[in-house]
């Protein structure tokens, strides 16, 4: 089907799904993006948000991909990580982020995972003018979203990585498999001091809530020094407004969630796009 085709029905019996797993589920963005897509280019699936906390998402998983028209998942906090052992096969990616947020079900009925996350972040950086070669990154957070950043940092040719996480075992598995994947990139943990970075990430669910703590030091923060947000709950979170403060660039969280979504399109067999074009139909809310 094409973009030039009529819209269908909003549901009708030919809707295929995409569920969009993860708890809480009130700073999901995604249907608002996806779906406005899907509606412009004929396209019969819909993003459908699905609260599903910890410990009951194992069998959920397993329920959804029972169904007939369930075309995905899109997989976010807190499953990205506790997700990779539930399934069959995973892409190179999955293994060094340690975190996955995209399943579907191949032709043989195994569940099968990537992460884009840190592909949808690098290329938002790119698309701002920001060199990564040889630079410098602090990423405070080494969950699911964090470990993907990280990752798609040290692709892309930065010269050193900084982690941070409070769960010290979290963080330095990161670290090591890091080093093992990328020997040519300077890793170190335990600070999340921003001074002399290039690139400073908050992969931490801080500014969720109102009153949340920032994720580092502020006041050290170099104005040269690119900010970047994962947290997707108003576009200017109370982190990017004390970074642009201190007169940095920043990059909010709905930028990496409509750089990515192109590359999810491809991995769920669906017709694809540009971020700019997403960006014109979305109908984000905060």
């Amino acid at each position: 089907m094409n973009a030039r085709q009529s819209a269908p029905p909003v549901v009708d019996g030919n809707t295929e799904v995409i569920a969009h797993l993860g708890w809480p589920t009130h700073s999901f963005k995604a249907p608002m993006i996806y779906n406005p897509y899907f509606e412009s280019a004929g396209i019969n699936a819909r993003v459908v948000p699905m609260g599903c906390k910890a410990e009951a998402f194992p069998q959920v998983l397993r329920a959804l991909f029972s169904l007939e028209n369930i075309r995905g998942a899109l997989i976010t906090m807190p499953h990205k990580v506790s997700v990779v052992d539930l399934l069959d096969e995973v892409s190179p990616t999955v293994r060094v982020a340690g975190a996955c947020n995209a399943v579907r079900r191949d032709a043989a009925g195994r569940l099968v995972g990537d992460m884009f996350d840190g592909e949808g972040f690098v290329r938002g950086l790119r698309r701002k003018g920001v060199q990564l070669a040889g630079a410098r990154a602090l990423v405070v957070g080494c969950g699911g979203v964090g470990s993907a950043i990280a990752a798609s940092l040290a692709g892309a040719g930065v010269g050193a990585i900084a982690l941070f996480d409070v769960q010290a075992g979290t963080m330095e598995g990161l670290a090591q498999r890091l080093r093992t994947h990328y020997p040519a990139v300077q890793v170190s943990t335990g600070s999340t001091d921003p001074a002399g970075m290039d690139v400073a990430v908050n992969a931490t669910p801080l500014g969720m809530n109102p009153g949340d703590p920032l994720p580092m030091d502020m006041d050290r923060l170099s104005p040269r020094t690119f900010v970047g947000e994962v947290v997707m709950k108003t576009e200017t979170t109370a982190f990017l407004a004390a970074a642009q403060a201190r007169g940095c660039p920043v990059q909010v969280g709905t930028d990496m969630l409509f750089e990515m979504i192109p590359a999810y399109l491809e991995f769920f067999g669906l017709p694809t796009t540009d971020a700019q074009t997403l960006r014109s139909l979305a109908r984000l809310q905060y």
